[in-house]
């Protein structure tokens, strides 16, 4: 793992006072945002082809958001391990060029006539087993690049990068199944995840990681040792909880979404993109709020608050009737407040998450929490088909979209709701964690 001056430095140099004089730290955001934009787009595209293209009913679409989910669950506690051992940049980069081989793989399979739902569905678990590689790096990455007091800042300019990819991203895809032919809709997305690998391959600064020895514990005690500090901390298992609340639901509530939207609203494929795009100003907006709010108004009252508010919101969507003139706007606003305080949320849990989390343990930390957070989302997903299919569309929209409020809940009635304008100080590692990061131990990869 590396240590405090090449967390923060090339050399031994501190971090400039702005963040963006730092050229790995741009390289990173220009490689971040064109890897979710590209993964944004694809969220999109897979359904909407299944939809509208493959006349998918809604168990069909349920399974596949299942199987593109099914990696968080399967994956995230080894690659988090993994990712711990590794240097971060290699890992987002293979994940990158392995992602858009993916996509060019689906075009030929389309282009010779084979792009049927089991293609997207081997497609879906590739693209979700290589995203969980980068999305666990990447949250390492941020901490062996900015230093702890800037966390806040630091995660709020790069998030922004989620933001902007939610923007051009849902839009995009929505227009590409619309007006080009599902080969070349899906083939679309591997310029972006191009982009991302020759961004984020420029990144120089060198990571320094534990030595791989005899003594380094097998990948099960490592997961243990991951599973354990998450769970002994109160803040982090709160956000465990609460973010498995949310992702259960939530996923529940997409599939009926995607459905909802152009079955019985009847909105095209560009108009859906449009709707859902309205995420990402919102996020950006969440994005600058998060670097002052928690420091105003502390970071627990903000982190309560602003998932009540983002996750209530939700609840409107199964009361819009009428022409697309009245429904669009009503969705976009519906979204806009959503993705404001979603982002909101999420950059304020992830710098708790990183303040409290030594060195040693980020990769599993951010693996764990989003083993116990989405893991239950290809569940939520399949859930959310059936329910579609039993109880219909707006009567499954509204109860999957009450169960995400459980989540602000369970932040309201934990310790996490007291936290102050400070974040908390680190938590120790466990013994073995912490004996593995010595002196004699260090190497750079």
């Amino acid at each position: 793992m590396p240590s405090a001056s090449s967390a923060g430095s090339d050399s031994g140099r501190p971090v400039p006072s702005s963040l963006w004089r730092d050229g790995d730290l741009r390289r990173l955001w220009v490689g971040q945002t064109a890897s979710q934009l590209g993964e944004q787009a694809i969220l999109v595209v897979l359904p909407l082809i299944a939809v509208l293209t493959l006349n998918a009913d809604a168990g069909q679409l349920g399974a596949l958001r299942a199987v593109g989910q099914a990696p968080i669950l399967l994956l995230s506690l080894f690659v988090g391990a993994w990712v711990d051992r590794w240097r971060t940049r290699t890992v987002m980069v293979l994940a990158d060029l392995g992602r858009a081989l993916a996509l060019g793989g689906a075009a030929v399979v389309g282009l010779l006539g084979g792009l049927g739902l089991p293609a997207l569905l081997v497609v879906a678990f590739i693209i979700g087993a290589l995203s969980v590689f980068f999305d666990v790096a990447y949250q390492a990455s941020v901490v062996r690049l900015v230093k702890r007091d800037q966390l806040v800042r630091g995660n709020s300019a790069l998030e922004g990068s989620r933001s902007a990819a939610q923007i051009g991203g849902p839009a995009l895809g929505g227009a590409l199944v619309s007006l080009l032919s599902a080969p070349v809709a899906a083939a679309s997305s591997a310029l972006f995840f191009a982009l991302s690998f020759l961004s984020i391959g420029r990144i120089r600064r060198r990571e320094s990681i534990p030595e791989r020895s005899e003594r380094t514990p097998r990948v099960w005690r490592r997961i243990h040792e991951g599973l354990r500090f998450v769970v002994s901390d109160t803040s982090l298992r709160t956000v465990g909880l609460a973010s498995a609340a949310f992702q259960f639901s939530f996923a529940a509530m997409m599939t009926v979404y995607l459905l909802f939207l152009p079955r019985e609203l009847h909105l095209s494929g560009t108009a859906v993109g449009l709707a859902l795009a309205a995420t990402g100003p919102g996020a950006l907006l969440g994005s600058l709020l998060a670097a002052r709010l928690p420091s105003r108004f502390g970071y627990g009252a903000v982190l309560v608050s602003a998932a009540a508010l983002g996750d209530g919101v939700m609840l409107c969507v199964p009361a819009l009737h009428g022409p697309s003139a009245v429904t669009i706007p009503s969705l976009v606003a519906v979204n806009f407040v959503f993705g404001t305080f979603g982002q909101l949320v999420n950059v304020t849990v992830m710098a708790v998450r990183q303040a409290v989390t030594p060195e040693g343990m980020q990769g599993r930390a951010a693996a764990t929490i989003t083993f116990v957070g989405m893991g239950l989302t290809p569940l939520g997903s399949l859930l959310g088909g059936c329910l579609a299919e039993e109880w219909g569309l707006r009567t499954s929209l509204l109860v999957t979209a009450a169960g995400m409020m459980l989540s602000p809940v369970l932040m309201s009635l934990s310790p996490l709701a007291r936290l102050g304008r400070a974040l908390p100080a680190p938590q120790d590692a466990p013994p073995t964690a912490a004996h593995q990061v010595t002196s004699s131990d260090i190497k750079t990869r």
